[in-house]
């Protein structure tokens, strides 16, 4: 299901200290100078400068009260701001870089708790909601960390194409792998699309929010290592079709009929293409091929 969040109050700035949260690229520019600090492209790294955007992505947190936060990436402070705004607490932002977290203790002082650290290794506690604006280079292995932690709520910003490809349905040609992750943990739900221009160095490409909500209960699929290596297969050759393409697990042609006819496959399989079948196929498929 995809949704748009259209509409924000209008955020007021956060408390100052020696520093405070930088507004407009010009203005994002002489901070990032004045801490020594040049963005990487090659890691993809932009720093939002729309207020209203990150008002939108708060929005979403929805977060009960005395549920920790914890934010992704504190930056310039452009979303955490917003969620101090909108009282969000206990928050604490992981930030790998010394200099901004020096800068975000600086301007937050004691409303958050910021820890230095790579969020790709983090332990983020069990039963919490994560936010944050991703490195789009590095957004894609972030979120399957997270979605294996069974994290309840992601609010993420992510480069617009992840976003499709995380939200793609069979027939479409951004569904695969990731599309299939992802709604092996749980559902996604797209919301606001954001320009080029609300990031500073403007980016190649646009952004998206996305929220994902884990599922409940059990996975429906066994062993999960062993299900994203059958699917890494069954989508490694996506213009060959199943027929050709599920001998690749090393079962004999007699077995994998079986196996096909115990996840309800149609009769069709062998002449359909990986994005042809859902999820649950595959997760019906897996489960007969571990039993």
């Amino acid at each position: 299901m995809s949704r748009t969040s259209t509409t924000s109050s209008s955020p007021r700035r956060p408390p100052s200290g020696p520093f405070a949260v930088p507004e407009g690229a010009r203005a994002i520019e002489e901070t990032l100078r004045t801490l020594g600090i040049r963005p990487s492209r090659r890691m993809g790294q932009s720093f939002l400068i729309d207020p209203f955007a990150a008002d939108a992505e708060a929005a979403l947190v929805e977060a009960p009260p005395g549920r920790p936060v914890f934010e992704i990436g504190g930056g310039l402070g452009m979303l955490t701001s917003a969620l101090v705004r909108r009282g969000v607490r206990p928050l604490t932002i992981v930030e790998r870089d010394p200099r901004l977290v020096a800068f975000l203790r600086s301007v937050f002082a004691d409303r958050i708790a910021v820890e230095e650290a790579d969020a790709t290794r983090y332990p983020f506690p069990a039963g919490v909601t994560v936010v944050g604006n991703l490195p789009f280079s590095i957004a894609t292995p972030i979120l399957l960390a997270l979605f294996e932690r069974r994290i309840p709520r992601i609010v993420a910003m992510v480069q617009r194409e992840v976003a499709d490809r995380l939200a793609a349905g069979p027939g479409s040609k951004t569904y695969g792998r990731l599309s299939i992750a992802a709604r092996l943990y749980g559902d996604i739900e797209l919301f606001r699309t954001v320009s080029r221009s609300s990031f500073y160095p403007t980016p190649e490409v646009e952004g998206r929010i996305i929220v994902h909500t884990t599922r409940r209960g059990p996975l429906p699929v066994p062993d999960p290592g062993r299900f994203e290596e059958i699917v890494r297969v069954l989508f490694s050759s996506r213009r060959k079709q199943l027929g050709n393409l599920l001998p690749r697990l090393g079962r004999a042609s007699a077995e994998l009929e079986r196996l096909t006819r115990e996840a309800a496959w149609p009769d069709e399989w062998p002449r359909l293409r990986p994005e042809d079948l859902p999820p649950e196929a595959y997760f019906r498929f897996a489960t007969a091929f571990e039993g």
